[in-house]
């Protein structure tokens, strides 16, 4: 990957921006675009043309290829420098900053807006070692096979600046889009910082409702985060006001694992909350008993299965519903027959039950059966006092905790093949003690953790050589066998001369 340095897009002619576009042009249908067609494209002369494609290889903004034929493709560098070229002449953006952020597929760089204004430029960089299984994961492509990652990066752009854009219209706390070109997104830079940077809250109990609340209002409006986390979240130092970013993965609550989208982002807030601030939720929202869409984004953005899977959402989530409002009539009618019960028992029956609910009362459930919407109830959790971690006790010897039993069981199963052992000498006297002895080396041969290589001495090449064996010691040998067999001709000669 190229560093980025936008330092040479100042001294670029007009000639060369012509020849970079005719190489993105000629990608839509080549990996490698032959020379003869940039040319073509370009529509200028060879030589001139020619010239302009060496001052672009060399600046690193086109990469050569000739394994098949002569051609050429664009890199992310120049891809880079289209997009900023297309934001200068729409008056967007004036000059670009240090980088403030790296993900898995983006860089994030601080920009100069015309009026003076800073803002943040996104840089959608899919392909890299990191996060290769995008393909798979996402569905950019929709009906096509493959493509190259520029152009992937180019259609997750799209896709964010249309969430981005719809979000912010309906009032969600996401940066104001600018605008967008290629695989860059241009958007107004937020006075927060991010929440994975956070060390300690005053209030957590409020934040962690906030941002419950925050995926709930998603789920009304028909769309899923799908990786709504600490990392993905920012926060305000004073207020605590939470901002979203990062929308291409998002999916609509249609979609066949939309459920298991919506809990996994509930548990990673929970999970962080207790890791992070001990603060432990006892409520925390459920997808089909507190979600009720209100506005469906998801079909006005065509959000990743929004239409493939409406029946069986709707079929599913009637079975959930009516399974939960079963459990309710069951408890409600149990409570209604002890209470029958406990007016027919005597004084001292009462006593006893009364006595039973206040110990069951004392002990916290673990889970609650009744999930209840977050936004109408006041208590979300509890903190724990005393912020220090608990200590996991773990024994020194890393075979007591995992192969002791087993070690133990081994003792025990010898012990037992030596009883009998001692029972059959008794018995058929000196040959069961022969087999004895033998099962006795096999064991101690199977307990070996493996033997030393042997040293190749003289000895063991001699022995070899007797056995005929073939290998290293054999081929030193037959070496040694050729010296001598010169040596014996060479006295030989002497003694005839």
């Amino acid at each position: 990957m190229v560093k980025f340095d936008p330092s040479v897009l100042r001294y670029m002619s007009k000639d060369e921006f012509r020849v970079l576009t005719a190489v993105e042009m000629g990608m839509k249908n080549h990996e490698i675009v032959p020379t003869e067609l940039i040319c073509r494209i370009a529509g200028l002369k060879k030589g001139g043309a020619s010239k302009m494609i060496t001052l672009l290889h060399k600046n690193k903004l086109i990469f050569h290829d000739a394994k098949k034929y002569d051609g050429y493709r664009l890199t992310y560098l120049g891809y880079d420098f289209l997009a900023l070229k297309a934001f200068s002449a729409r008056g967007k953006i004036k000059a670009v900053g240090r980088q403030i952020g790296v993900g898995k597929e983006s860089d994030i760089f601080v920009v100069q807006l015309t009026d003076g204004k800073e803002a943040v430029l996104k840089i959608h960089r899919l392909g890299r070692v990191s996060f290769r299984a995008v393909k798979n994961k996402r569905d950019y492509l929709l009906h096509r096979k493959s493509a190259s990652w520029l152009y992937m990066s180019r259609l997750a752009a799209l896709r964010e600046y249309a969430y981005m854009n719809a979000l912010h219209k309906h009032g969600f706390p996401t940066p104001t889009p600018i605008d967008v070109n290629r695989h860059c997104i241009v958007m107004s830079k937020v006075n927060s910082i991010p929440f994975s940077q956070v060390r300690s809250l005053g209030d957590p109990g409020l934040v962690y409702t906030r941002m419950m609340n925050l995926i709930v209002r998603l789920a009304e409006h028909g769309l899923i985060h799908c990786d709504f986390n600490e990392f993905n979240t920012m926060i305000h130092e004073t207020t605590h006001k939470i901002t979203m970013i990062d929308f291409p993965q998002m999916v609509s609550t249609k979609h066949k694992d939309a459920e298991e989208y919506f809990n996994r982002d509930v548990e990673c807030v929970r999970v962080y909350f207790g890791r992070r601030f001990k603060f432990h939720a006892e409520k925390w929202p459920k997808f089909f008993t507190d979600v009720k869409t209100e506005v469906s984004l998801d079909t006005e953005l065509e959000a990743s299965g929004y239409k493939n899977h409406e029946a069986e959402y709707q079929a599913y989530r009637s079975v959930i519903l009516r399974s939960e409002e079963k459990e309710i009539k069951e408890e409600e009618t149990g409570k209604e027959v002890m209470a029958e019960e406990k007016e027919e028992l005597p004084e001292e029956g009462k006593e006893l039950l009364a006595k039973k609910e206040v110990s069951s009362a004392s002990k916290t459930p673990m889970d609650a059966k009744k999930s209840t919407n977050l936004k109408n109830s006041e208590n979300f959790g509890k903190v724990e006092e005393g912020g220090d971690e608990k200590v996991i006790e773990t024994s020194e010897d890393p075979l007591e905790e995992k192969g002791g039993s087993q070690v133990a069981t081994r003792d025990e199963k010898n012990t037992n093949q030596d009883e009998d052992e001692v029972e059959d000498e008794d018995e058929d006297g000196a040959s069961t003690r022969a087999v004895a002895d033998t099962k006795n080396e096999d064991e101690k041969k199977k307990r070996r953790p493996g033997r030393r290589k042997k040293r190749i001495t003289r000895e063991s090449i001699r022995a070899k050589v007797k056995k005929g064996l073939k290998g290293r010691a054999g081929g030193r040998t037959r070496n040694v066998q050729k010296n001598r067999k010169k040596q014996a001709l060479k006295e030989r000669i002497k003694e005839w001369t």
